[in-house]
């Protein structure tokens, strides 16, 4: 019971997170990733994600392409 009161919030979650990345990437034009990070779901541009790879805040190696599939959802 409790694994399946989790799950509901989660998806709950995740729904709202996909809402706001599709309504971000139509006001702004950019590619946004919902990606589960820190314990949570964070929206981010794709922008960002290249940002913090120039500055090395990621694994040595690591591309936008490893982020992009890491992602659970990518708009557009």
């Amino acid at each position: 019971m409790i694994k399946y009161i989790k799950e509901l919030i989660f998806a709950w979650r995740y729904k709202r997170a996909v809402k706001e990345a599709i309504t971000l990437a139509g006001a702004t034009g950019l590619k946004y990733y919902v990606v589960y990070m820190n314990g949570g779901l964070k929206v981010a541009p794709k922008k960002a994600f290249k940002e913090l790879i120039a500055k090395h805040r990621f694994n040595k190696g690591t591309t936008i392409q490893d982020i992009e599939k890491m992602a659970l959802f990518v708009t557009r």
